[in-house]
């Protein structure tokens, strides 16, 4: 399968404009290349692993935009069939029309033709090994060196939908979680996603873990890093439901059972779920939230403070917060 990437130099102020107006003739999913450092909200939204921008904005973007090409060389936008540089006269003309009212940079136009675009697939070649303390985290599609078979290894395939254990917010619950683990620790974890953080609990020998996410594909990852860790089906429980607003799974859940809470979701979320889940923790039980950003620090203390757990730790790493409380 072949691809025709036209690519623009263009202003980053002109990004969302070039973007709405390309989308109008029939180019869509614009992947955006600029310096720009994204805002506490972006990040917060976004909660992804993503490399930091280093290099200062010079205001410069680029924006690529990808059609398919067929084997006689024909392009279909819109459902109609067409040809590349009929599309880059539409893009041209566009770009023209911009610049009368407006200052678009360069507005350059470059085609790139490349093959075979696995969209799914491409983002691991970005994903390597890498440590959490003592904790060796590998990727399925990479081997474990000699050196390192006699250390505490965590085999992950985090698929599309979820987190690599990377995000500073995920090293935080998962330090937080070690600082108070038992031998008799009984772990929850709202947001589960691929089920890092109870896999890395039961690892370091907590009694069981169960996990909840909203999305049913959080099932299968979960299974598969269950199955490549060697973690036993009866210790870690899977369920699916919003343990915010389903009594159903508050109740499947289980009420004053829990050691360990950990919720690694955003700040907004976690304002709605503190109430709730202290009728989940057992008196004594510690409460670990992540996913915070640090404009977002003193609304979740506040909000931990009122459903009355004792603030024990807060811990950052970057631009992240975690908050560690227990139930008096």
């Amino acid at each position: 399968m072949k691809w025709l990437k036209f690519k623009i130099k263009t202003l980053t102020d002109a990004e969302d404009i070039i973007i709405s107006t390309l989308y109008d003739i029939g180019l869509e999913g614009a992947q955006i290349e600029d310096k720009v450092p994204l805002t506490a909200w972006e990040k917060e939204q976004m909660f992804v692993d993503i490399p930091p921008v280093s290099a200062e904005d010079d205001g410069i973007a680029y924006l690529s935009f990808f059609v398919e090409e067929k084997e006689n060389g024909s392009l279909e936008v819109n459902g109609e069939t067409t040809d590349r540089e009929t599309i880059l006269k539409q893009i041209e003309q566009e770009l023209a029309d911009l610049r009368m009212f407006m200052d678009i940079g360069e507005g350059t136009i470059s085609i790139e033709e490349t093959e075979d675009i696995d969209w799914i697939n491409n983002w691991k070649q970005f994903f390597h090994q890498f440590y959490i303390d003592d904790l060796l985290v590998i990727p399925s599609w990479e081997e474990v060196k000699e050196t390192d078979k006699n250390k505490k290894i965590l085999h992950i395939d985090p698929g599309t939908a979820f987190g690599t254990g990377m995000h500073e917010t995920t090293q935080l619950c998962i330090r937080q979680i070690k600082k108070f683990l038992t031998s008799e620790t009984v772990l929850l974890d709202v947001g589960c996603g691929s089920g890092i953080l109870a896999i890395i609990a039961l690892m370091y020998g907590a009694k069981k873990a169960v996990g909840t996410d909203i999305d049913p594909c959080a099932v299968e990852a979960v299974r598969q890093n269950m199955e490549v860790n060697g973690i036993k089906a009866e210790d870690f429980t899977m369920m699916i439901g919003n343990i915010i607003t389903e009594k159903d799974v508050q109740d499947k859940v289980g009420y004053a059972c829990y050691d360990i809470v950990v919720a690694n979701i955003l700040a907004d979320v976690l304002l709605m779920l503190t109430p709730v889940i202290t009728e989940q923790l057992k008196k004594g039980g510690i409460y670990i939230t992540s996913g915070i950003i640090q404009e977002k620090e003193e609304v979740v203390v506040k909000a931990v403070r009122e459903a009355g757990l004792k603030v024990l730790e807060v811990t950052r790493q970057g631009e992240w917060v975690s908050v560690t409380a227990m139930k008096e």
